[in-house]
């Protein structure tokens, strides 16, 4: 009896929920034989209790049949995320999401919602419950990538059924809204939209929801870092200077939001050639390293020009589901498993925390640019046709 064996048998205990197997998978790392005696080290994704031990029973079943007659598995999991109250985390009005993953940019145009969708995609494959909420409202491009844009979601009483597409659950504007409509919005309204999105779409009880934000750092993503505690921000950007200025912004952004920063996904690094395979440098490559260093964050993904991602993106094949052999398959996969690695860091220092960033003006006083400690002063009487003064439109 070899190893080898053991493997080809161990190629049929798929991973719960999947199609794939635990071998495909790359979560069995040692395998040890002695007579008739085998141990077994597989090193999973989930920390579900459920998942261990159908991954325990279905490896010593498939092992007694090759006839051993010891079978030792020992599964090594994440730490289950400690469960935070409200009371310690800041408001949180979608407190069955176990995570909130905030993807920005500074700019439009980077390829932040393909990334957002392959995150997405590459940790639910990985064994994780993953949702993906679309917040960019002016450019909603997730249903298209994901394969349901001539889909309606379902509507139960006053909530909404996020769809579904590969293991992962999704809701966007752009599914609620006709094709090529537009939407002509204040900030307000897209404000009140993503509090909608988070309180009233059906969201199973997720490990992570992946939220794709409109570019720059305005009202939607304070509004989603004032509404649930954002356990982890990921910023997408290009190597070009133009972009890496803009996305400084972004990284400045999560600090000042007190947002755990994950890293940074630095796309069209690099051209991969369809016809040679061989890899080289247009837009330059590498040059987020420095930027994501100078704020303890990591390059978490140096993901390249390649002809396959972009035909994915238009025809709702995400390649790191459909080409997973690809080395922007992998490259998607080696961030995702990072990002799940840091999430389960950020929760065992104690979890994500907004009270912060919480409001702290009194009731029935705009929170404008006069600054918090000068809108809590008294103010002189004004009439109702009375302005602030700021522009902020609150009279």
């Amino acid at each position: 009896m070899t190893n080898e064996t053991v493997l080809d048998a161990l190629k049929n205990v798929t991973y719960p929920g999947f199609t794939k197997d635990i071998v495909t998978f790359g979560f069995v790392k040692n395998v040890e034989i002695e007579g008739d005696k085998v141990s077994v080290l597989v090193d999973i994704t989930s920390s579900a209790p459920e998942v261990k031990a159908q991954i325990t029973a279905d490896v010593t079943t498939e092992l007694k049949k090759l006839g051993f007659l010891a079978v030792d598995v020992t599964i090594t999991a994440p730490q289950a995320p400690k469960q935070m109250s409200n009371s310690v985390s800041g408001k949180n009005i979608a407190p069955h999401v176990k995570n909130f993953v905030m993807v920005s940019s500074g700019k439009g145009g980077v390829g932040k919602s393909t990334t957002s969708v392959n995150l997405a995609i590459a940790m639910a494959m990985q064994g994780k419950k993953v949702g993906i909420l679309d917040a960019d409202i002016y450019g909603p491009n997730i249903p298209r990538m994901m394969g349901v844009h001539d889909q309606k979601p379902e509507i139960q009483g006053n909530k909404v059924q996020p769809l579904k597409a590969y293991g992962v659950e999704m809701m966007s504007m752009g599914s609620l809204m006709e094709d090529g409509q537009s939407l002509i919005w204040r900030g307000s309204m897209i404000m009140k939209a993503i509090e909608q999105f988070l309180r009233d779409i059906l969201w199973s009880e997720l490990d992570v929801l992946v939220i794709d934000m409109p570019p720059g750092t305005g009202d939607a993503q304070l509004t989603l870092a004032q509404s649930v505690p954002v356990t982890a921000g990921v910023v997408v950007t290009t190597p070009q200077q133009v972009s890496l200025d803009d996305s400084k912004r972004s990284l400045d952004m999560f600090e000042k939001l007190h947002i755990p920063i994950a890293g940074v996904v630095e796309n069209m690094s690099g051209f991969i050639c369809p016809e040679c395979d061989a890899q080289s440098d247009i837009f330059g490559m590498g040059t987020s390293k420095e930027m994501a260093a100078s704020y303890n964050a990591e390059l978490m993904a140096q993901i390249p020009i390649e002809p396959a991602i972009r035909v994915g993106g238009d025809t709702g094949m995400p390649i790191t589901f459909h080409k997973p052999d690809s080395e922007t398959a992998k490259r998607y996969q080696a961030a995702a498993s990072s990002l799940l690695a840091f999430i389960d860091k950020v929760n065992a220092e104690g979890g994500a925390d907004n009270s912060a960033v919480q409001p702290t003006t009194p009731p029935g006083v705009s929170a404008c640019s006069t600054g918090g400690a000068a809108a809590a002063q008294p103010a002189p009487a004004k009439s109702s046709a009375e302005s602030c003064g700021t522009g902020c439109g609150c009279h």
